[in-house]
């Protein structure tokens, strides 16, 4: 049994607002975590797996599919409560990171990214949290899986 995701897929549906730094954070987000992650659902299902994530309301969805020699698929969901102000709180801090880098002093940027990477750390540990009972994760995963959540979860 090979307990790794090796597909990602998001719903580009959900996605509302979308830059060049959006885009490019999807991008490594999905490439890191293909190249390294640990991901083993509870249930039976064995891999590799192929994740596909939806923001659906107040809840996110994960469609795993293991790529095994018998195809199965499960899907759970988890309740956006706590993600959103934190999400939010995220980027707006990344907003701000952006921007110090085209007019900031050194010292300002740094401040922000110590604050943007603290978040983001906030938002991995409430999504391990979220995640026991149904599959377990190891930190490395869970940042990539947050910054994947945060994009869906952008707003125009």
């Amino acid at each position: 049994m090979k307990f790794q995701i090796v597909e990602v897929k998001l719903d580009e549906g959900s996605l509302v607002r979308w830059n060049r730094e959006v885009d490019r954070e999807r991008r490594v987000a999905i490439y890191d975590l293909i190249e390294q992650n640990y991901f083993a659902p509870i249930n039976s299902l064995s891999g590799p797996y192929e994740l596909y994530l939806e923001s659906q309301e107040r809840r996110l969805v994960f469609e795993i599919t293991s790529l095994g020699k018998v195809k199965k698929k499960e899907i759970f969901f988890l309740p956006l409560t706590g993600f959103r102000r934190l999400i939010k709180d995220y980027f707006t801090v990344c907003d701000s990171y952006y921007d110090a880098i085209k007019h900031s002093s050194l010292q300002r940027i740094e401040a922000l990214d110590q604050g943007r990477r603290s978040l983001h750390d906030e938002g991995s540990e409430l999504l391990l949290n979220k995640l026991k009972g149904k599959a377990k994760v190891d930190f490395n995963t869970a940042r990539r899986l947050f910054t994947l959540i945060c994009i869906l979860q952008l707003r125009s």
